[in-house]
């Protein structure tokens, strides 16, 4: 996952990385004006220099990683398979163990064949495309597809290649086909008098409505990528081999970048990530109109998008920067996203384009009463925070006035919601952690051939000292999984949610490569992020990987599939070092953990949500799919009525109100918008089976403590 970088004002071994090579590269730099090819290598040489001296664990570049590049570049310019035939393979496969050497001397004839080649094929594939899409296909014949593009072959000769096309084009057309037809019955249902369209007009409409998508996005391939966009592909295909987070920016990808990192932008307000199947929502921005719009979802696939009532633009083998580029716009415009859900079913979802605001990422509190008690749950995005002007908004300082707030309300426990935090700031995570404990180490930091540096919380002063529960989940990650470490570490409180949070140890910084010369003829030359230091637990054991495991684990969606950073091929791994000196609680939450445990093993929501998770991690190995119109729509029939059993998890609603704090609602009366956020954020809890849990949990906490202080030495069993 792509998130904000975490930036660390001691990182001085950087600075001086970048006056070494600076030093180095001034001496041979040519002053004069090259051509594009000569800019490539310097790219190619400066990244390679920047990686071997500033990245946190170089990776040795051999054959081995001549290999992993290979097949990685070949799978991200031809993901589908759709292009490359076998005998181009036998000719790029001389170079499969030479890479290494290639990068090293700044040879770029491996791209320069392979990009050539790639647009020839393309170029190839137009003809092969209209040709059969220019007659129906035959939707009787008993006949299935491989989707398991990673272990299927390459086609063999150009015949193969169009049979596979032919396979592809004809799955596409037949889900769109699929669907008209359902909106073609429910027309009828609403006027009986409707004259409904004829099976060969439909399908001749979804045979052009494909045929137009195709030469849109072909023309998108041809008209808008630059060799530069290609290079860059290339580029990270190298720079991802030394782990996930580390990342070429073209000067264009920068920039964009840029205006990310500044949090407001005209869109839907939904994170990405290029995942082996496909571009994936990785996250939804609160308040955003994705968010807003209450269909998507973190999980969904994005197969077309569609401008307005224009016919989609199918995404597949699209870079995960163009398929962004194509769903922002304007404020007030339409996006409609073709999506496949988790669950496996397909959906076209209208968003019109808004502002994403920033406020929307800044923490929020909200106030509930159970049993006579009132209870407060904090809901913190990310750890966020402003580097250049300390006078601006950050995590803490919110957090710290909410949790104030809330005191005035006379609370009787906190709960701490970081789901979906992505993380941001360790500066911020470290004097957060310090608003709920006295004293002591909050994370240890590891800088390459370095001792552990351990940050400690800054300020022996107690913000809040009772009750605490901390909510993760998968998709937490980084700054939010120090947090929820540091207080299980502490037996400060008890950490809920997915069994385990992501599992990102390791710290980043963007590097601009144009500060390596002191002038250049070649242009702006674009900026690197990548991973400089690892941090740890107190206990001493990294997050890496591994994640922080959650003291009572919810059953969600994904329980039975193996999801956050362990997934990734090239993550770093899992290590520990020496514990840090500190002096946790006295307090034994095992009765309140055994006791969540029964209610979870008996209540009938989560036991639904289990069989649903179950029922995904059987689906996610379904590869075959059958082009026989009626097999097709019979498996269709099956998992619709699959689908109707999970409707109750959606269906659910709790009994609790959750209200805003005094000082918000004074706002409403101005602020409609904010109002109607904070309404859906309510609604949202009362649909939210594992905030009920967990104010049972709390509420058990509450009664453990017995409104005694939790930051003194105290024995609670």
């Amino acid at each position: 996952m792509k998130r904000i970088v975490e930036f660390m004002k001691r990182n001085y071994k950087i600075i001086l990385v970048v006056t070494a090579l600076s030093a180095i590269l001034w001496s041979f730099i040519p002053r004069e004006k090259k051509e594009d090819p000569e800019k490539d290598k310097l790219i190619l040489e400066l990244l390679t220099m920047v990686l071997e001296r500033g990245h946190y664990s170089p990776v040795e570049i051999n054959d081995d990683f001549s290999k992993k590049v290979y097949h990685k570049y070949l799978e991200n310019i031809d993901p589908t398979k759709r292009f490359f035939i076998q005998s181009d393979i036998n000719e790029f496969s001389k170079y499969e163990t030479s890479l290494d050497e290639m990068i090293l001397r700044k040879d770029i004839s491996f791209f320069n064949l392979t990009n050539s080649r790639l647009l020839q094929r393309m170029k190839e594939s137009r003809k092969i495309y209209e040709n059969l899409l220019s007659k129906p296909f035959d939707y009787n014949v008993k006949e299935s597809i491989n989707i398991d593009y990673d272990n299927l072959p390459f086609a063999k000769n150009k015949s193969d290649l169009v049979e596979r096309w032919r396979k592809q084009l004809k799955l596409s057309t037949l889900s769109s086909l699929t669907d008209k037809q359902k909106l073609e019955e429910e027309k009828k249902k609403e006027n009986a008098s409707y004259e409904e369209k004829s099976f060969e007009v439909i399908e001749k409409e979804v045979r052009e409505s494909t045929l137009k998508s195709l030469d849109e996005y072909f023309n998108f391939l041809e008209k808008e990528l630059t060799r530069d966009d290609w290079f860059a592909i290339f580029l990270n295909s190298i720079v991802e081999r030394f782990d996930p987070h580390t990342f070429y920016f073209s000067p264009e990808d920068k920039e964009k970048f840029d205006v990310s990192m500044s949090g407001t932008f005209q869109g839907i307000g939904a994170r990405l990530q290029k995942k082996e199947a496909g571009v994936e929502i990785s996250e939804l921005i609160s308040g955003g109109p994705a968010w807003r719009g209450k269909e998507l979802e973190a999980g969904d696939l994005i197969l077309k998008v569609g401008q307005g009532k224009e016919e989609p633009i199918d995404i597949a083998g699209m870079r995960l920067d163009d398929v962004v580029k194509k769903i922002k716009g304007p404020k007030g415009t339409e996006v409609r996203l073709t999506v496949k859900k988790v669950d496996g079913t397909i959906k076209v979802i209208s968003i019109i384009r808004d502002e994403v605001e920033t406020e929307e990422t800044f923490a929020k509190s909200s106030v509930v009463e159970k049993d006579g008690k009132k209870y407060g749950i904090i809901y913190l995005p990310k750890f966020y925070i402003s580097f250049e002007n300390k006078e601006n908004r950050d995590a803490f300082k919110d957090v710290a006035a909410e949790i104030e707030k809330l005191k005035a309300q006379n609370i009787d426990g906190l709960i701490m919601d970081l789901r979906d935090n992505g993380g941001g700031s360790l500066e911020t995570v470290v004097k957060m952690v310090g608003l709920f404990i006295p004293e002591g180490p909050v994370v240890q930091v590891k800088a390459p051939r370095r001792n552990p540096e351990i940050l400690p919380d800054p300020d022996k002063r107690v913000q809040y000292d009772g009750p605490l529960v901390v909510m993760i989940n998968n998709f937490s990650a980084s700054a939010s999984e120090i947090f929820a470490a540091a207080i299980q570490d502490y037996k400060r409180g008890i950490v809920v949610g997915s069994k385990h949070s992501y599992g990102k140890g390791t710290v980043q910084n963007v590097i601009d490569l144009n500060q390596f010369i002191r002038s250049s003829s070649f242009g702006d030359l674009g900026a690197l992020k990548t991973t400089i230091q690892k941090f740890y637990r107190i206990n001493g054991g990294s997050t890496q990987r591994e994640g922080v495991k959650s003291d009572v684990v919810f059953p969600d969606r994904f329980s039975y599939l193996d999801m956050g950073e362990r997934d990734e091929e090239s993550a770093l791994p899992w290590d520990k070092i020496e514990p840090a000196k500190y002096e946790p609680l006295q307090i034994n939450y095992d009765n309140i953990i055994l006791n969540s445990n029964k209610r979870i093993a008996t209540n009938t929501t989560f036991k639904l949500i289990d069989e649903n998770a179950k029922w995904i991690f059987e689906r996610k190995d379904e590869k075959v799919i059958s082009l026989n119109l009626n097999d097709f729509n019979n498996e269709l029939a099956v998992a619709d009525e699959k689908l109707k059993k999970f409707k109750a998890i959606s269906d659910y609603k709790n009994t609790y109100e959750f209200k805003s704090l005094p000082d918000e609602l004074a706002l409403f009366e101005k602020d409609t918008v904010l109002k109607q956020k904070r309404e859906r954020w309510h609604e949202e809890m009362q649909k939210d089976i594992y905030i009920e849990e967990t104010l049972n949990i709390i509420s058990d906490i509450k009664l453990l403590t017995k409104g005694k202080s939790l930051t003194q030495k105290l024995s609670l069993n």
